[in-house]
């Protein structure tokens, strides 16, 4: 603005000059050249052309000077403009590289919670697999020692039935010599009772101790079964109707949980490493598309 201001000042001395300069060629035109006035005329004459070439000249030097300027100014706002965009480019490559860690980090804490979780689940799965197959040998000894005490309990109930029928045929006579043989061995036969009742006994609250171990591990059963419906809701939402949230009690009551939670376990490891397959070809198709425009982009920079 200040160049420019000189640049206006000039040009008006300058035409005030020409003004006056014009004034004088007029009035030296109007006189004659014998008339001593034009002598004092072409001397102002004389003298304003060299101001007027001094005005001139400084008029010049504004102009040359304001174009300088500008041209100074406008290379500065060039260079702005280009800083300006460098720094948008910068920022936005930067932003761009942010955004493909951010994914990788997240695609990598996926995976790693898929893999914990499926991990935790096979724990519980083996677990449950486990209890069933102990209880089944438990009660099957139990069952066969039970089959046993009652086998022998009826051979000595029929060893004890031939045993009095044979006694009631003996004379009275050799009653009192039989006597003592008779008491032993109704001894032996109240000693064999007693030991087959405490026997029984003991067979009872095992069985008793047995149905407790089965209760607990039929509501352990159904916490798993609802433990795997919840894991296969979150898997497929939407999909659970009612005959799949009556599942937990219909399996039991077929004796078919072992085979639900392998199924069970073995699609849920498959859909992990389907989502991790995809999680990693998703990561590695990004990268790839990331790098031209990356490198275009520091080239250009």
């Amino acid at each position: 603005m200040v160049a420019r201001g000189l640049v206006r000042e000039a040009r008006e001395d300058l035409e005030v000059h020409q003004a006056k300069l014009k004034e004088v060629r007029d009035r030296l035109d109007r006189i004659s050249r014998e008339d001593i006035q034009y002598l004092e005329l072409a001397t102002l004459e004389h003298r304003l052309l060299q101001e007027e070439k001094r005005l001139r000249a400084t008029y010049l030097r504004a102009e040359d000077s304001e174009r300088e300027k500008f041209s100074l100014f406008s290379a500065a706002v060039r260079e702005s403009h280009e800083k300006e965009r460098t720094r948008a480019e910068r920022t936005k490559n930067w932003s761009l590289i942010g955004s493909v860690l951010g994914a990788l980090i997240g695609v990598a804490g996926s995976t790693y919670v898929n893999r914990v979780r499926l991990q935790e689940l096979k724990a519980l799965l083996l677990e449950a697999q486990k209890g069933p197959v102990s209880l089944q040998e438990a009660i099957r000894e139990q069952a066969s020692s039970y089959s046993l005490q009652q086998r022998d309990l009826h051979d000595l109930m029929v060893d004890l039935r031939g045993l009095v029928q044979a006694g009631s045929g003996l004379s009275s006579g050799t009653q009192a010599g039989t006597s003592p043989t008779r008491d032993r061995d109704t001894d032996v036969l109240s000693a064999a009772l007693k030991e087959q009742l405490s026997h029984s006994r003991q067979v009872h609250s095992c069985l008793e101790g047995l149905r407790e171990r089965l209760d607990g591990l039929e509501k352990t059963f159904s916490q798993t079964a609802e433990v795997v419906q919840l894991a296969k809701a979150a898997a497929h939402p939407g999909l659970l109707g009612p005959a799949e949230r009556a599942l937990p009690g219909s399996l039991l009551e077929q004796g078919s949980v072992i085979l639900a939670l392998s199924d069970m376990e073995q699609k849920l490891e498959a859909q992990v490493n389907r989502n991790t397959i995809y999680s990693t070809l998703v990561t590695c198709v990004t990268f790839v598309a990331t790098l031209p425009v990356l490198y275009v982009l520091f080239r250009a920079s």
